[in-house]
């Protein structure tokens, strides 16, 4: 149920919102350009990865939390509150004295941004009618796309013009402004529901990839394998996840419901998200380092030589949707997604100290390219596969192990390159006695290398080219092993609603972790197809399908008439945003066919009411509205769900009521 606001006040929710989700999207890359100066800094190059998974690590775990808690206790209050998380997170971390004060600083960033991302998606629904919605969606998709390609353009701007301590301190003005802009104009009313929160499984799921990730991370660096901090953490590992399996086989509301996993195509897509999330925050994270150390550009150009990577990504994420609705299938593309990351990461494993920018940006865009079909055919085949009963919880799932995929590869990436660079640096500078503060494990910032002597310079940077290439070389037969799980993911006959993929899943580069209901799922399906379709066409169907003669435009009027019969000719025109003469002649057409009366208010101008007759064919035209929406959803069989059949009984009347006229159809 939406709160009822002036398109006005819509807009400044929305513009609100907007800020709260640009600075969680932003956050997840603007770091990228600006870690080899900050782990220059702070001397702790060794643990450059963990500035990343340590925001994307809380932010994803934290996700499902905020997003019951709202439910329960209304969306505003969440909504400020991590907004407010958020900033004390970006205040701190850019306060940090060292590279530990940042990391923790960051995990308290994610927990607010986790909450931004999914209050903002859950606040449209409350505010948004149901054929607007999709379109929003899609706006804050478009936001997760442009903070892609800006994040690391701006992160390299203020580490060159200002310091990098400004990519947090940033934060700060915009949050003010969003929270400025939700206390005034967001309504605290909202439908909450219900839920029994799953606190323990989500605490043992998140410890448990914790110490996976510390495992990868330390062991072999910091720590022997062999050594009792990283045999405690494989064996608390073990004990987490097994945890973790007994309490969600009893919990009343699981994070992930066990059973999910008996399903293929919910373990394929899964295990595919997982390396996908796994390759491309790998890439981000670690290209700006070559770009820097190796071939000495500025961070502010290095964030412009990322642009290849998210522009291929955004190229065929919107073009696979699109021909995915087209043509009813969609595993081909993440087979050959898959395929093509693979080679574009064997190129990426190429990058030496002399490759020029021309072969570093071809390769790029072909892992781009790749990654772009398969992040968001992923959710569509997933929601495609499950019950109506499962579909919130599995498309969360496929986001939450795209993230989690994410927190690994940039953690398992830095482990291998720290594990690497000691050995390449004493291969490559032999006698060259190393700058004092500079080992494999502390690091020195892209301006303290490019004061090195030359031949010290020529060393490191030979030096940390051959340690990027193997780790590129090690994410060639991981995400090739992600192709072969590619070929067990099944093709099943698409549901129509399946066919119109989610324009927030299909443009945001990151995962956009998810906790909509499965009926809220629905909702947003049904939404974009009705966004798509041609408006006199529907109504000219309806007419048909309800057995009255009526043109498009008097159809449209019928349906906007009810709940505004107190209004007179003038005061309806302003209000539906058409011209008063259009809007008189539509009610004469109505009038005379005995639908409508025209009774004189006291000004003398007439006010519509609908007459016995007038209802009756309205709920002939709503009836014929919800059979076309039961035949969209006739692979979940509403029919069986009392719960889907209310909401069939809504959208009926709601998709055809809301949203300004086409001109064209009124002025007729």
């Amino acid at each position: 149920m939406t709160v009822d606001l002036s398109r006005a006040q819509v807009r400044l929710v929305i513009f609100g919102l907007m800020l709260g989700m640009l600075l969680a999207a932003l956050d997840q890359t603007i770091v990228a350009t600006a870690l080899p100066t900050i782990v220059g800094d702070l001397h702790g190059l060794s643990h450059l990865s963990w500035v990343v998974t340590a925001y994307l690590l809380t932010s994803t775990a934290s996700t499902p939390i905020w997003g019951k808690l709202g439910d329960l206790y209304g969306r505003k209050v969440f909504f400020q509150a991590a907004i407010v998380v958020f900033l004390i997170g970006s205040i701190l971390s850019g306060l940090s004295r060292n590279l530990d004060e940042l990391i923790a600083f960051r995990a308290i960033q994610g927990l607010g941004g986790g909450g931004l991302i999914v209050g903002a998606q859950a606040t449209v629904g409350d505010v948004v009618s149901p054929r607007e919605r999709g379109r929003y969606q899609g706006v804050f998709g478009a936001v997760f796309g442009v903070a892609s390609v800006i994040g690391p353009l701006l992160g390299g701007f203020f580490v060159d013009n200002l310091s990098w301590h400004w990519i947090f301190y940033i934060n700060v003005p915009v949050g003010a402004v969003a929270l400025i802009v939700t206390a005034a104009v967001l309504p605290s009313a909202s439908t909450r529901v219900r839920h029994v929160i799953d606190y323990l499984g989500t605490g043992l799921l998140s410890l448990a990839a914790t110490s996976l990730i510390l495992l990868a991370s330390l062991g072999g660096t910091t720590y022997a394998w062999a050594s009792v901090p990283i045999v405690a953490m494989a064996l608390g590992a073990v004990v987490l996840l097994a945890g973790f399996v007994i309490v969600e086989r009893r919990a009343i509301e699981p994070v992930i419901p066990l059973r999910l996993f008996s399903n293929r195509t919910f373990s394929s897509t899964s295990a595919i998200g997982f390396v996908v999330g796994f390759s491309m925050f790998g890439a981000i994270t670690f290209l700006p380092l070559y770009m820097q150390d190796v071939k000495g550009v500025s961070p502010t150009a290095s964030g412009l030589r990322l642009f290849p990577l998210m522009l291929g990504l955004l190229i065929t994420s919107v073009a696979s949707g699109q021909m995915i609705s087209r043509l009813g299938r969609y595993k081909p593309f993440p087979v050959a997604g898959t395929a093509i990351m693979t080679i574009g990461l064997y190129m990426l494993s190429r990058l030496g100290t002399t490759s020029s920018y021309a072969y570093a940006a071809l390769a790029m865009i072909v892992l781009g390219l790749g990654l772009g079909m398969v992040l968001q055919v992923l959710v569509i085949a997933v929601q495609n596969a499950v019950d109506y009963k499962d579909l919130g919880t599995a498309t969360s799932g496929a986001t939450f192990f795209r993230s989690i995929g994410a927190s690994f590869g940039v953690a398992i990436f830095g482990a291998i390159f720290s594990n690497v660079l000691d050995g390449n640096l004493r291969h490559y500078l032999g006698n060259i006695a190393l700058p004092a503060n500079f080992s494999g494990v502390s690091g020195l910032s892209p301006k303290q290398l490019a004061a090195l002597p030359p031949p010290v310079r020529h060393g490191v940077g030979f030096a940390f080219a051959a340690s990027l290439q193997t780790v590129f070389e090690v994410a060639v037969p991981i995400t090739a092993a992600a192709f072969l799980l590619t070929w067990l993911l099944p093709q099943l006959p698409l549901r129509k609603t399946t066919q119109a993929p989610d324009p927030a899943h299909t443009l945001a580069p990151t995962a956009i972790p998810s906790t909509r209901s499965s009926r809220d799922e629905i909702a947003r399906a049904l939404s974009v197809l009705a966004r798509r379709e041609n408006r006199e066409q529907i109504y000219r169907w309806l007419s048909q399908e309800a057995g009255v003669e009526l043109s498009p435009a008097a159809c449209w009027l019928l349906f906007r008439l009810e709940g505004h019969e107190s209004l007179n000719t003038s005061g309806l025109a302003r209000h539906l945003h058409v011209p008063e003469t259009d809007l008189s002649r539509l009610a004469s057409s109505l009038a005379h066919d005995g639908l409508v009366s025209l009774g004189p208010d006291g000004g003398g101008e007439p006010i519509l009411a609908l007459t016995p007759t007038g209802r009756s064919v309205l709920e002939k035209l709503v009836a014929a509205r919800r059979k076309g929406l039961h035949e969209l959803l006739a692979g979940w069989s509403p029919q069986q769900h009392e719960e889907v059949v209310q909401l069939v009984s809504r959208l009926a009347s709601d998709l055809l009521s809301d949203g300004r006229p086409h001109d064209e159809l009124v002025s007729r």
